[in-house]
């Protein structure tokens, strides 16, 4: 087998065989890159040929830049070349390193280990973005409804349009600002300058709105360096777009953003009676953290087809989401490394859309989702590359649905919570299933899931599918799928009295707190995964978002003023 190896491979150099018909289970190594940080994660992608039979790994460790002390992440994922819905990927490892220090440099080792060959070691600095503030030395000028348009005409990089308290008409930003000197358009009192009718920056780069609020929407299309924080939104259709060429590097945080939908049978689905985007961009490194949203088709949403630009570097945090009628979060159609993080979500028909990732990595991490309807993920049109890690999930009906004849690949989902049971019907004209713990039937054996806790509440069953594998019982599903340290968990796992959705999932049902009681099933029971559950209490993780004792995030718009996002460094355990 080696002779021949050596023999097809000295064809393909001297041209004899072509090179894709050659064994080339060695690694080259190519180009190493950092593509937009953003303010608390690295994106690393390293490019390689070869590793045709996959089997090259790469280990990661960083720190601040001139500290001694090194910290693992997780490896990079492994991503085969591949295709989908006319986008295509390169052969890579990929992956991010997360919770990070705002404004920071940071040194980034990896190993390259294969053993057909072409291991190699590599480090790397890059630098986290700070909080995008006004610049130091900028000039406030006043502003009231009748200047609004002479002063914003004349703006120059540096100033601060500050609105007095009044009502204001539709307006478009027509300069640039730059990097470190943005255009500032704020409220002198936040909330009292209120826009009726849209804001537009359209093609305009570094214009910061601050403090608005707006009866109708806030849109960039095509621009660089946007922020949107501190306003509200109340909308007809959507809230904060950008689309058309995209945006870059926006950051959109501590905003309240309001829809018209509401929560109905009639209103659940694609094609239900719902309206509106909560906030929706394309583009890469855009940020969206620490907002509320209710009452959207979308509440926030990735571009699909073709309106999706370079959709990589994307961060969705700790979002506070009520009333989806069709999905929470649809990070659909991204490209490598969007995040979606520590965000909860209640009341919604689907809970966290791929539809489809390009590839991945995309990470789904720590988010909670209550009164989920239909699916908790979306993982629709031959996704490939979705990881899971550490996620709440009750819903009646099927638990760990994900409901498509269309094969999805290379997912990996460890250490999650997925409760279902009783309340299954049809809703929007879906079934969400009679109450299997898991219906995977389309993931392909590239999949990997493990160290998961399921139930199904009221049906004194347990049964379901992951790929072809069936089983009806604890015991059948560790030992015919690869769940071999699945746990079986009921709603006595939370610490506090959590209602389950036996009636279904109306009326809207308020937000619980789903922190985890000790000594239960759920307690213990997950892996170790680097840079992700570090500060695990115990003798191992436990499963789901949150870890015995940990304080709830903050979710939705942070209450003190002008507070940069700090790293969750890790909160207040209790030991067990």
């Amino acid at each position: 087998m080696k002779t021949l190896r050596l023999a097809l491979l000295a064809g393909a150099l001297t041209g004899l065989i072509p090179m894709s018909a050659a064994a080339q289970d060695a690694t080259t190594p190519g180009a190493l890159t950092t593509p937009y940080p953003t303010l608390t994660n690295l994106s690393i992608e390293w490019a390689i040929a070869g590793d045709d039979n996959l089997n090259g790994v790469v280990t990661l460790r960083y720190r601040p830049t001139g500290t001694p002390a090194w910290k693992n992440s997780l490896p990079l994922r492994r991503i085969p070349a591949g295709s989908n819905e006319g986008f295509s990927w390169d052969n890579k490892h990929s992956g991010s390193v997360f919770n990070l220090a705002t404004d920071t440099e940071y040194e980034i080792e990896l190993t390259l280990t294969d053993p057909d060959g072409g291991s190699e070691t590599r480090t790397t600095t890059v630098r986290t973005r700070p909080v995008p503030q006004a610049s130091p030395t900028g000039t406030e000028k006043p502003v009231t409804p009748a200047t609004l348009s002479q002063v914003a005409g004349s703006a120059v990089p540096g100033d601060i349009l500050l609105l007095a308290d009044g009502q204001y008409a539709g307006f478009t930003i027509s300069q640039d600002g730059n990097q470190t000197e943005p255009i500032v358009v704020r409220a002198q009192t936040r909330g009292a300058a209120v826009v009726n009718g849209d804001v537009r920056a359209d093609g305009h780069n570094y214009i910061y709105f601050e403090g608005l609020t707006v009866n109708g929407k806030i849109k960039f299309n095509n621009a660089i360096g946007i922020t949107v924080r501190y306003c509200t939104i109340n909308t007809p259709d959507d809230g904060i777009v950008s689309m058309g060429g995209g945006s870059t590097n926006a950051y959109i945080a501590d905003n309240v953003v309001l829809g018209p939908t509401v929560w109905t049978d009639a209103a659940l689905g694609a094609s239900g009676d719902n309206l509106g985007e909560g906030i929706e961009l394309t583009g890469p490194g855009n940020v969206i953290e620490h907002n509320y949203l209710k009452g959207f088709r979308d509440a926030i949403s990735t571009l699909e087809d073709s309106g999706a630009v370079n959709q990589v570097s994307i961060d969705i945090l700790n979002n506070d989401i009520e009333v989806g009628a069709d999905d929470a979060i649809e990070a659909d159609f991204t490209m490598g490394n969007s995040r979606v993080m520590r965000n909860r979500i209640t009341n919604s028909f689907v809970g966290l859309s791929s539809q489809p990732s390009l590839g991945g990595p995309a990470y789904f991490i720590r988010n909670v989702m209550y009164n989920v309807v239909y699916a908790p993920f979306k993982l629709h049109r031959s996704s490939v590359g979705d990881v899971a890690l550490h996620n709440t999930l009750i819903k009646c009906g099927d638990a760990f649905r994900v409901a498509t004849s269309d094969t999805w690949s290379q997912a990996y989902f460890r250490n999650n919570l997925f409760i279902g049971g009783q309340g299954g019907g049809t809703y929007g004209g879906y079934s969400n299933g009679s109450g299997r713990v898991a219906q995977l039937e389309a993931a392909d054996s590239t999949c990997q899931f493990d160290y998961d806790g399921y139930a199904s509440i009221g049906t004194g069953t347990f049964e379901g599918r992951i790929g072809s594998d069936t089983f009806s019982s604890l015991l059948e599903m560790q030992a015919n799928t690869t769940e071999a340290n699945a746990v079986e968990v009921d709603m006595s796992i939370f610490a506090q009295a959590v209602a389950f959705l036996a009636d279904g999932p109306f009326p809207e049902r308020a937000i619980p707190d789903l922190r985890l009681a000790a000594g239960t099933a759920a307690i213990d029971k997950g892996q170790v995964l680097a840079n992700i559950n570090d500060n695990y209490s115990g003798a191992a993780p436990d499963l789901g978002a949150y870890e015995l004792g940990d304080d709830l995030p903050i979710y939705g718009p942070r209450v003190t003023d002008n507070v940069a996002p700090q790293a969750p460094t890790g909160l207040t355990l209790i030991a067990k």
